[in-house]
């Protein structure tokens, strides 16, 4: 019998949840080296599946599979293809890097690890499962440790209103849950099975529910994750009251999610809906890019431009998404890779500014370069990224994005829209330049004299970031040669 390679990354994190939650009365220190030594654990087996990855054929691997509930058909069914192996990657990346995040947590600290653990397998089971319903439970699996981990230790008043931020999440992600539950039975009773598989080769027909309505049910659900504008208004308030760590997560994996799930269920499942539709998805898609930017540039919150910088740069997944060819769907599956691994660093040293000057509002910082200069450098790495400069990732995934876009003849005006996603980036070059001039450079801040810089567990954090950063944007192949064989097969499906 072969290794449980998925099995064991998707679980890995909830057995040391487990095993964290069991021990009676464990030191903080105890906690944290047992949640680091299960996610870690996790992380080399995902980095294992990327090498074991045979690049030479398509198609689904590492499948796991065994009868789950006979009378519903239903299995509980893994496996990894070109576009689900860089999520399941990313997520254990940044899961260990939450943990070294979270290091100088000392509130509840078992109950918080325990939290972060679970909350990492409710993603990967996300970006493994090839059964609908067994997709369903993981996307649920993450509602409750979000909900605890910014009710309990987010921004608490009167800077914060945490409670407000955290039920606000559920409200949205239980609507976006009812609606892909509907969708999903919708789905069942068309093809009598919740295979993700079968249901992506499957010519299916309409029983309850006309084809559109069911892609459209199933998209709102996956556009509030992602989040697309006007169903975005959850995604501030929760970064801006989240700690530090669940600001990685959130914004490195969890909004991915909502991308992942556009191009596996809805694009996969209803390609002729996908093509029908294109348009709106594209107008969707620069109206979050264009409005999103336009936002951050009003922001004085570091978390919350960050956070609206978030709406902008998954306009673009939307965009590769929308324009329906091989490379914009490439583009797309990269941009979430590498907005994830930016976005998390970003988020990462926001918290290191706050935690050491104990602001976040950009008017009341200046000059912080003198004090934190190691924080500085990382800091400029991310931004260069984010605003998509050469020879980091965020240039190979945008630059992919807008030649498949351009390229693209799904309808007429995709040209329009991709050269109106290119003035966002233009906009995104002013505030993240804008942001590093006010915070960093310009004439110090007296009340900021000695404040302290990053220390080695946080310079472990920021590198391995950075590192990922420079080697996806020297060289990206490293990636598209996987990611390209997960969008074979949904081109062949798409009739291109």
């Amino acid at each position: 019998m072969d290794f449980p390679y998925l099995t064991s990354i998707v679980f890995l994190p909830l057995v040391g949840a487990i095993v964290i939650a069991l021990l009676p009365n464990p030191g903080g220190k105890t906690v944290k080296w047992i949640a680091l030594l299960f996610t870690l654990a996790s992380l080399v087996l995902a980095i294992a599946l990327f090498f074991l990855f045979d690049r030479s054929q398509g198609g689904f691997q590492f499948v796991e599979r065994r009868i789950w509930i006979d009378a519903l058909n239903v299995h509980y069914y893994l496996g990894v293809d070109g576009l689900s192996l860089p999520m399941v990657i990313l997520t254990t990346f940044l899961g260990s890097l939450a943990v070294l995040v979270s290091w100088k947590i000392e509130l509840r600290t078992k109950e918080y690890f325990a939290w972060l653990l679970l909350l990492e397998t409710g993603v990967l089971g996300v970006f493994s499962s090839l059964d609908l319903l067994l997709f369903f439970l993981f996307w649920e699996v993450e509602l409750v440790p979000m909900y605890m981990l910014i009710a309990i230790w987010g921004t608490p008043p009167p800077l914060g209103r945490r409670e407000y931020s955290a039920i606000k999440f559920v409200i949205y992600t239980l609507v976006g849950s009812a609606l892909m539950l509907v969708g999903i039975l919708a789905l069942y009773f068309s093809a009598g099975t919740f295979d993700m598989v079968e249901l992506g080769k499957a010519d299916l027909k309409p029983v309850l529910i006309p084809l559109p309505a069911i892609f459209f049910l199933l998209f709102s659900a996956y556009a509030i994750k992602l989040p697309v504008f006007p169903l975005h208004t959850w995604l501030p308030d929760a970064h801006t009251d989240a700690p530090t760590a669940v600001s990685v997560m959130l914004a490195g994996v969890l909004l991915k999610m909502g991308g992942y799930a556009i191009i596996r269920i809805c694009v996969t499942i209803l390609p002729q809906v996908a093509r029908d539709y294109a348009p709106l998805l594209a107008a969707l898609a620069i109206v979050s890019v264009l409005y999103g930017a336009a936002v951050t540039l009003r922001q004085t919150d570091l978390k919350r431009l960050i956070a609206y910088s978030s709406v902008s740069h998954m306009g673009y997944v939307l965009l590769g998404i929308a324009a329906l060819s091989q490379v914009s769907l490439t583009g797309a599956t990269l941009q979430m890779f590498s907005h994830g691994i930016i976005t998390g660093l970003l988020f990462a040293l926001v918290g290191l500014v706050y935690d050491k000057s104990h602001s976040r509002l950009i008017p009341q910082l200046g000059g912080l370069a003198r004090q934190m200069p190691i924080i500085t450098v990382a800091f400029s790495v991310a931004g260069l990224a984010s605003l998509g400069l050469p020879t980091t990732s965020g240039f190979a995934s945008e630059f992919l994005v807008f030649l498949g876009s351009y390229t693209s003849n799904i309808f007429d005006g995709i040209r329009i829209y991709t050269v109106l996603g290119i003035i966002g980036i233009v906009i995104t070059a002013g505030y993240i330049l804008w942001m590093l001039q006010r915070v960093f450079y310009g004439p110090p801040n007296p009340r900021y004299e000695g404040v302290a810089d990053a220390d080695a567990v946080e310079i472990v954090t920021m590198s391995s970031l950075m590192a990922a950063i420079i080697i996806i944007g020297v060289y990206p192949a490293l990636l598209t040669n996987i990611i390209d064989k997960g969008i074979l097969p949904i081109m062949t499906r798409l009739g291109t």
